[in-house]
């Protein structure tokens, strides 16, 4: 392939020297070679992006794909967090290997839609031969980046834990399938596509031993570390009555803290466990539309900014989003914080920060995605300004603020996932068909 010059359109670049304005783009070998005004064409296939807001691709931080078939289950629509697991585990304990492959594929492709370049997922389930590399499969074919997460769950009702003991597993045999999945699939290279973390489902589904000795084994291996922490007040309660402590001080204790952690939510966070974050660097997928859905409260990601800890963006599960597009999310960021802490609490620039570069920092991949700068990969999100959605803008750098939630094209190591507003390679239509037969079939109890 040619190399490509993105040509004349408004660059948020993200970068350190927070360079801003129309600028050319160009990218060669998966990487952005330059970026500056008027480059010089030298044979390039040209992307025209006149009229167009030129960004980093948007990244994931949290997400389980396998709930994309299980939207607005009636059970759950109004349940706090503890009622809709239980409302839902029966019907994925029905998911077969299938499932699981086409649920990743729509998500990753209603992700991509949305400007995502990269997403994570927690998979802790794994019902009827289901196994990791299911959802490796179904987000291969979309062709986003994707850091598929070996989740577990070990402790069923039968010993106190919240889920069924049919969707529960052995300890020994999940750190065995976790040593299996890593060496099998996380590429460490720069240009990764597909790397593979750890990720116990929750203090409340697994041992305090499970949890310790996964971290030892991500250690081991090189690689990252995820679960759900202090989600809301019953997850606060849970902890005091179980294990005598906080959330902050559970993870602390069992190796949970570090660079290599990111923690999904963290509403409940006090002063003290922020301070810890921000003290070991570790990661936060901050998940605003999940929270207000549950009824779970308002994450405090002013403070944790301002105190230093990692903070990104995660869409969460479908089943309790009930969507998945990550622009929309990164909009919900901005307006919670300012409901919470004031007008000026997220400016439109900064949550889109948070969405790129904050993202790529928390998924361990700050060095090389989440910036439009030299050396960095090539995953670029266009969003064309000249449609309703943006019509009266006067700023369209304040993408959040009055912008598209679409893009118009998105790159992704150079090579185009969305192109003219439509998924390459990708049927949506048909895949919305198999969508719809799966959930029949779940619905019906088979």
């Amino acid at each position: 392939m040619t190399h490509r010059l993105i040509r004349g359109g408004h660059v948020l670049s993200m970068d350190d020297a927070g360079r801003e304005g129309t600028l050319d783009v160009r990218l060669r070998g998966g990487i952005i070679e330059e970026i500056g005004p008027g480059l010089a064409a030298d044979g390039a296939e040209i992307i025209n992006a006149e009229g167009c807001l030129v960004t980093p691709g948007l990244v994931n931080t949290h997400h389980h794909m396998f709930q994309s078939l299980t939207r607005a289950v009636p059970a759950g629509q109004d349940a706090l967090l503890f009622g809709w697991l239980q409302a839902l585990y029966p019907i994925w304990g029905r998911m077969t290997p299938e499932d699981i492959r086409l649920s990743a594929k729509l998500a990753c492709a209603e992700l991509a839609l949305s400007g995502c370049s990269m997403s994570s997922d927690h998979l802790y389930l794994f019902p009827n031969g289901a196994k990791l590399e299911d959802s490796i499969e179904g987000a291969g074919e979309v062709g986003i980046r994707f850091l598929a997460t070996r989740g577990a769950m070990s402790i069923g009702e039968s010993k106190g834990g919240l889920p069924p003991d049919a969707l529960v597993e052995d300890e020994a045999a999940i750190l065995e399938d976790c040593a299996r999945v890593v060496d099998g699939f996380h590429d460490p290279s720069p240009g990764a596509l597909v790397q593979v973390g750890l990720a116990p489902c929750s203090p409340f589904s697994v041992s305090r031993e499970l949890m310790r000795d996964t971290a030892v084994l991500a250690r081991e291996k090189g690689v990252r570390l995820h679960t759900h922490l202090a989600e809301n007040d019953e997850d606060i309660a849970y902890s005091e009555a179980n294990f005598g402590c906080r959330p902050g001080q559970y993870a602390e204790e069992l190796g949970w803290v570090g660079e290599d952690v990111w923690h999904a939510h963290c509403v409940k966070l006090d002063r003290a466990e922020i301070d810890l974050f921000a003290h070991t660097k570790t990661g936060v997928a901050h998940c605003p539309c999940s929270n207000c859905r549950l009824g779970s409260g308002i994450t405090p990601i002013r403070a944790m900014r301002d105190a230093g800890v990692p903070v990104g963006l995660g869409v969460d599960g479908s089943a309790s989003n009930d969507a998945g597009n990550l622009a929309a999310e990164a909009r919900m960021a901005l307006l919670v914080a300012r409901v919470r802490d004031g007008a000026d609490a997220m400016p439109a620039r900064e949550a889109l920060e948070v969405a790129t570069r904050g993202g790529a920092e928390v998924l361990g991949r700050g060095g090389h995605l989440g910036q439009l700068a030299p050396g960095f990969r090539a995953d670029v999100a266009i969003w064309d300004m000249a449609g309703l959605e943006a019509a009266g803008n006067w700023d369209r750098a304040a993408l959040l603020l009055a912008g598209p939630t679409q893009v118009r094209d998105l790159i992704v190591e150079g090579r185009d996932v969305v192109r003219a507003g439509a998924l390459v390679g990708v049927d949506t239509r048909a895949l919305a068909q198999q969508a719809a037969a799966a959930v029949a079939r779940l619905a019906n109890g088979t």
